[in-house]
């Protein structure tokens, strides 16, 4: 396995994930929600929610909120692994700052409330947490530390043992 120049620890395969083209993908849909999401709330979505009736326009005022504060966690921890990739930090220095990244942020309220919302802004929600759930999964696998294996060796040793054993006497 090849080593970390900086700091002696073994290489994971987590740690290739940040360079890998799935990583590039994830990162681009990511920010293309995120300026997605601005572009609408900041235009047809602030005309749509003006023709809502008082309810529903508190909904959409709540639901854009959360909304935006998922993205915004999701876009931090894809730019914290982005500077990984870059080499601007280490796993080890992403996986301390990314406490600071709220992953479980701003889930949407109930799914009849949902759907009272304009489709667009429900299709946005719906992208946003499908991302949020495949972002949670990938900082499980990355971030959780390595199982040590304890070296057991040959498991048939303790019966070859007790056979060799029985046969001397």
């Amino acid at each position: 396995m090849e080593r970390l120049q900086a700091d002696g620890a073994l290489v994971q395969l987590s740690e290739r994930f940040t360079n890998s083209a799935a990583f590039s993908a994830l990162f681009r849909e990511g920010m293309d929600l995120v300026e997605e999401t601005a572009a609408y709330l900041d235009g047809a979505g602030r005309v749509e929610a003006k023709a809502l009736d008082r309810a529903v326009s508190l909904t959409y005022a709540t639901e854009s909120m959360r909304l935006t504060t998922r993205l915004m966690q999701l876009a931090s921890w894809l730019l914290l692994h982005r500077a990984v990739k870059e080499g601007e930090m280490t796993l080890v220095q992403a996986n301390r700052e990314k406490t600071k990244v709220k992953l479980t942020a701003a889930d949407p309220g109930p799914a009849d409330t949902i759907e009272k919302l304009p489709a667009q802004l429900q299709d946005l929600i719906h992208r946003s947490m499908s991302l949020q759930t495949r972002v949670r999964r990938l900082d499980t696998t990355i971030h959780t530390p390595p199982v040590d294996h304890i070296p057991i060796g040959n498991p048939l040793v303790p019966h070859l043992n007790a056979l060799k054993a029985a046969f001397e006497r």
